[in-house]
This record gives structure tokens, sequence and C-alpha cells, in this order.
């Protein structure tokens, strides 16, 4: 094994003790030998081959970092990306038990659900938006394994993106000539308040834009995206910290609305 692969493996038991024992952990980052980012995907790889051993199933892929002032703040200049499970997926009016997390984050987001496999190296925007079967409105509950969320661009890659759970709403559209860069989000709390907006254009300059970059770096990696998965484009505003009992809605023009919310916690 190289370094690279065993610094992979002691980086990925870290975050797999987090999961286990629902204690977050330190960075990872220093377990590793560089801050590229093949090293964060070697993690997520590691982690992603020992779940599907386990018996999971993946269903599709996340993107994150789609904001520009998020990857300045990393000091990136590109997305990245996590897989997507099964067991993830949540019904949007069945309370998500919040002791399945640790310090969540909700955002609001443009879901696709692919109708054709996207494994060529030439995907383009009209490649993608004809591979779309439908768009649905969602919500992702982002959470960390490291505490704090003291995380690098090589710390959220290595723990799948940030992922946590996701939320699909009931309504699905074609998405035809819709430009979704002008879709307009609100994301309301349990009182109505309003916790963050914002609009499509705020995912990459473009949600399909997302799925391009997604769909391209998936076939370089030898893992391209397949007809029937779900691929979350990315934040259409900032993430708000979930609380227990907290109930959560996203409307987004056009497409319609979707719910989460989540239990009070502790002992039944």
């Amino acid at each position: 094994m190289t370094l690279t692969t065993d610094a992979a493996r002691v980086a990925a038991q870290r975050l797999q003790e987090a999961s286990r024992t629902r204690t977050p952990c330190e960075p990872v980052r220093g377990l590793l030998p560089d801050a590229a980012v093949a090293t964060g995907y070697a993690v997520q790889s590691v982690l992603t081959r020992d779940a599907i051993d386990a018996g999971r199933v993946v269903t599709g892929r996340k993107i994150g970092l789609t904001s520009p002032a998020v990857q300045a703040q990393l000091g990136v200049d590109q997305p990245d990306f996590g897989v997507l499970f099964e067991d993830m997926a949540c019904p949007q009016d069945t309370p998500i038990d919040i002791e399945r997390l640790l310090q969540p984050r909700i955002e609001a987001e443009i879901a696709f659900v692919l109708g054709a496999d996207l494994d060529r190296s030439d995907v383009d925007v009209d490649i993608a938006r004809a591979a779309v079967a439908a768009v649905i409105p969602s919500l992702e509950i982002v959470d960390s394994r490291i505490a704090g969320w003291d995380i690098t661009f090589v710390d959220t890659v290595a723990d799948n993106a940030s992922s946590g759970l996701y939320v699909l709403g009931d309504e699905r559209h074609e998405l035809g000539d819709t430009d979704l860069r002008e879709v307009e989000m609100t994301l309301t709390g349990s009182d109505g308040e309003v916790l963050s907006s914002g609009t499509g254009a705020a995912c990459l300059g473009d949600p399909v834009a997302a799925l391009v970059w997604l769909a391209r770096t998936a076939h370089e990696f030898g893992d391209p995206l397949r007809a029937g998965q779900v691929v979350l484009s990315g934040a259409l505003g900032p993430m708000v910290p979930v609380t227990p009992g907290g109930r959560y809605t996203a409307t987004l023009s056009g497409l319609g609305e979707v719910r989460a919310s989540f239990t009070t916690g502790g002992p039944a």
C-alpha cells in the first residue's frame, strides 16, 4: 500500500468511528500527506467501498461548494461531490430522527432525476439537459463528522462532502426549456420566519452547469452518472442550523415546495 492509501484508510476509520459513536472527531487533514483534491477523494472512496460492502445502495450524488463565496472561504476554485445512499432519503412528511445526525444544517436545492446515462467526457449543457427526466425541489440536510465544522476542502471531500440526509418534494417537473437560473427560493422555519433565500443563479451560475461539472468529473473518476440516479445540484442560498423539533419549508418558484421536520431528540 502507498502512503496515500494507508493515510486514506486511517482517515476513513476516524470518520467511521465518529459516525458509529455519534461523537464528532478532529479534522482528518492532519492524517493526510497533502491537501490535494485526489487525497480527499481517496478517503471518500474508502468510505464508499466500505458502505457498499456493508449493504448500502448508491442512488446518486450531491454537489457541494457551488457558491463562489464558500469556494473562496476554503481556498478552492471548484465544487466537490459526495455519494447519496438509499438510506439517506427521507419522506417529507415523516419527522426525521435528529439523533441520526451530529451537527446538522439545512439548505434548499434543485434535484435532478436522470433519465439517461451521462457516461461521456464531452457532456455539455444540451447533453445534460436532455438527460434530465425530472426536476424536483429538495432539501439537503448536510452534516459533518468533524467537530465544530472545522473543515478545509480536503476534510469535507473526505467526509463524503459533508453529506447527511435529503428530502425530495412531491412535485416533479420536466426540465424542457426552463431557465433554472431564474428560480427564486425561500426557506422558512417553524414560525414562518425567512431563514434563507436565493436564486438558481447562486448554484454555480446555473444548476445545469453544476450537473455538467459533475457528469464530467464522475466520468473522469471512472464512476459515471447513471439513469435513475438523483443529483442534488447545490444550495440556492445560505445553509442554516437545524434545531431539534424544527420544521422547515422551501418554496421554489415554478417548482413547488418541499418540507422537512425533525424530532426533538433525547429519551423517548
